[in-house]
């Protein structure tokens, strides 16, 4: 199984960019992404970004905080395409387990892309929540638990063992931090990757020898010190 590339990002500019892309199958954005992009109309920006995605998957997020909010939010946004994916946090901002809008959602075959989770028991609660047949991707945030210490490649095989019984699920890989950690979602077999743009150009110079790359470090010191004109 081949390891899909997402591009993580809402800049339209880039959007328009990286859609050409054979190696990008889809894209994600979250209400971060939007606001460093400049949206001011969250709906009318994301309307925008699928006039260029068409047909690549794509996630937009909801932004309440509370049930009612994500199911008014989640159903007006599954509206605006049939590539669209909602978007929902695992949990919200108080702590509390979102299974009840996710299990509504799924049951009314709405895509969703469940966000914001971490560890395997997350995955499990989730797991319990939904059916086999509506389209479903869990969003694990490998750099981000890296960050604070947290090994999160036990999580994920985990994840990926209880996950296998669900032919509609993908465990996505989130929050990459460097091209390596494509080369680790897929040996892990994880399903997609979302990935920023500048990572996803460096993804595709994969192919580089050790040896080429001890001689392109070697002469950019060189340049820099002639440059410099360095002289001990």
């Amino acid at each position: 199984m081949s390891t899909e590339i997402y591009c993580d990002i809402a800049d339209i500019k880039l959007i328009t960019k990286f859609n050409k892309k054979k190696i990008v199958k889809g894209f994600t954005t979250n209400p971060s992404l939007m606001r460093k992009a400049g949206a001011k109309n969250y709906e009318a920006y994301s309307k925008q970004i699928l006039k260029i995605c068409k047909r690549k998957p794509i996630s937009f997020e909801v932004f309440s905080d509370d049930y009612f909010g994500m199911e008014k939010q989640a159903l007006k946004i599954t509206k605006w395409g049939k590539n669209v994916y909602v978007k929902i946090p695992v949990i919200n901002s108080k702590g509390i387990f979102m299974g009840k809008i996710i299990k509504y959602l799924n049951n009314k075959n709405i895509k969703i892309n469940i966000t914001a989770v971490y560890s395997a028991k997350q995955v499990n609660k989730i797991l319990k929540k939904i059916n086999k047949k509506s389209k479903v991707i869990i969003s694990i945030f490998a750099g981000r638990a890296g960050d604070v210490g947290k090994n999160p490649i036990p999580e994920f095989k985990k994840s990926l063992k209880l996950a296998k019984k669900y032919k509609n699920v993908k465990i996505l890989w989130a929050s990459v931090r460097e091209p390596y950690n494509f080369t680790e979602a897929k040996k892990l077999g994880c399903h997609i990757i979302t990935v920023p743009p500048t990572t996803i150009e460096k993804i595709e110079k994969f192919g580089k020898t050790l040896n080429q790359l001890s001689i392109e470090t070697v002469k950019g010191f060189l340049a820099d010190s002639k440059k410099s004109n360095f002289k001990i």
